[in-house]
């Protein structure tokens, strides 16, 4: 049978435009960079934009050479067959047998994407329109604590994809106008690490009466982010005088696909959001891993803005011609660096603080990305 989608057909290593390159890498490795920045025609050349994102990539080791050669090597993968392959909901992910649809979950209403033949749009928007209802009710005091006082806190509890992310955007949009003045008087922490010194920095101060915790699991069962749960369940109902249940019902939600595990702990079945499984966690940000807390703490609206940067930024990748492309160019570079020029750090250095959180999230998505096979 045809090797799926995702997997490469033959040994690219040994096409003619993998050797190129290794011999194009040689020459350009006896050449300063400074020699190449004193070309301006070849600077002016080396930058993308789309809708008002700049890439100038004019300071990495390549030529116009150096890019035509990558361009051919892309061809040679099939890489405008795989990008198809993703869009179409093809089980790309060689590895588990799955589509790698997170970008669904940014997908406009009446718009479609399938996954298996089925169009996912609708069920995405379900559980949006869902979390919306939840996060209004929260934020405007219909929803209320055990002992009858509005929610203004949130300590979100996840682990992996299911805290860097939504850490990375909180930080990122702390500081734009529109979502600072909606978070005006709320807060949002997150709980990882199961080491008590994190759980003392994550709840030390808050007034438990005010604050709501979201426990993210898919399965309910992860190690650190349950133990972090229970930690968390057991001050509650130790510091709150009310009815146990009652505490546990309106202080808990779950990002979970394992509703009676989240039920069974405690949590109203009705406040549990669910995900799917052709969302990566490193990508789950854009799911209820990141619309619930988010959505509490700037309002839906902020969050819905961030969706539709993100769908934006997908459409761009998935109509774009390769050599305007801004994510192709980056994943080219990649290769470009890593596997002809040997290097093997890579420095992501955000010179605005908003993005601080920025390294730690992407570190996770390549790694785990091309990490794994």
């Amino acid at each position: 049978p045809p090797p799926p989608p995702g997997a490469m057909s033959s040994d690219i290593s040994q096409t003619p435009q993998w050797a190129a390159l290794v011999a194009h890498a040689a020459e350009i490795q006896n050449t300063h960079l400074r020699e190449l920045m004193a070309d301006a025609e070849r600077c002016a050349s080396l930058v993308a934009e789309h809708d008002g994102l700049i890439l100038d990539y004019s300071r990495q080791r390549v030529t116009a050479d150096t890019m035509r050669m990558l361009f051919d090597l892309a061809e040679a993968a099939t890489l405008d067959r795989k990008r198809n392959a993703m869009g179409s909901g093809e089980p790309i992910n060689a590895t588990e047998g799955r589509a790698v649809m997170h970008v669904a979950l940014r997908c406009p209403a009446g718009k479609e994407m399938f996954v298996g033949g089925e169009n996912v749009v609708p069920e995405v928007h379900a559980v949006l329109d869902r979390i919306k209802d939840f996060s209004q009710r929260v934020r405007s005091g219909q929803w209320l604590g055990a002992t009858g006082k509005p929610l203004r806190t949130v300590v979100a509890i996840g682990i992996g994809g299911s805290y860097l992310g939504p850490e990375f955007i909180f930080e990122a949009l702390r500081t734009d106008p529109t979502a600072s003045a909606a978070a005006a008087g709320r807060g949002l922490r997150f709980l990882a690490n199961v080491d008590p010194v994190d759980v003392a920095r994550a709840l030390r101060g808050l007034d438990l009466e005010t604050t709501l915790v979201v426990v993210v699991s898919k399965t309910f069962t992860t190690a650190e982010t349950m133990l972090n749960a229970r930690t968390a369940r057991h001050q509650f109902l130790s510091g709150i005088r009310a009815a146990p249940e009652a505490i546990v019902r309106q202080h808990f939600v779950a990002v979970s696909a394992a509703q009676a595990k989240a039920v069974e702990f405690g949590i109203d079945e009705n406040n549990i959001f669910g995900f799917w499984n052709w969302v990566g966690g490193r990508y789950s940000c854009c799911s209820a891993v990141g619309a619930v807390p988010l959505a509490i703490h700037y309002g839906f609206e902020v969050f819905e803005q961030f969706l539709a940067g993100a769908h934006n930024m997908d459409l761009h990748f998935f109509e774009a011609e390769p050599r305007l492309n801004l994510p192709i160019l980056l994943g080219l570079l990649g290769v470009w660096n890593t596997t002809f020029m040997g290097c093997e750090t890579r420095a992501i250095l955000p010179y605005s603080q908003a993005l601080l959180r920025f390294p730690a999230h992407i570190q996770q998505v390549d790694m785990e990305s091309n990490g794994k096979r």
